[in-house]
């Protein structure tokens, strides 16, 4: 076993390296334990608020048919042809299909616009 005493970085506290063959130990005081935490955690802190002000304007969670279905009011096999024309992208993981809210939200107009055109036929999509 081999014992070296270093001098830590900025705080100029000692701390204890042990080194065991393959594995290496550090050894810190509480201090300097408690000291590296609290930077740890501001850090943590400003990336999830970078992360926070990246993400404001967009809609993170991904829908599924049915969520799709209810907010667009229209049925699934008008969801099945907005996929097969190319209209709506999605997503295929297994069986199940996924949609990013973004690209639901950029159809709402169209499917509303097709709403009154099939109204104005005496129709429903």
């Amino acid at each position: 076993m081999l014992v070296l005493a270093l001098l830590c970085g900025q705080t100029g506290l000692p701390t204890i390296k042990t080194v065991y063959a393959m594995n290496e130990f550090v050894i810190i005081s509480k201090d300097v334990f408690e000291e590296m935490v609290g930077k740890f955690n501001r850090f943590s802190d400003r990336v999830n608020e970078i992360l926070g002000k990246r993400e404001e304007g967009r809609l993170s969670r991904w829908m599924d048919n049915q969520d799709v279905c209810q907010q667009l009011r229209i049925s699934p096999r008008t969801l099945q042809t907005l996929r097969d024309n190319g209209t709506l992208a999605y997503s295929q993981i297994g069986h199940k299909i996924f949609y990013k809210p973004e690209d639901v939200l950029r159809i709402v107009r169209l499917v509303e616009d097709r709403r009154k055109d099939a109204a104005c036929r005496g129709k429903t999509i």
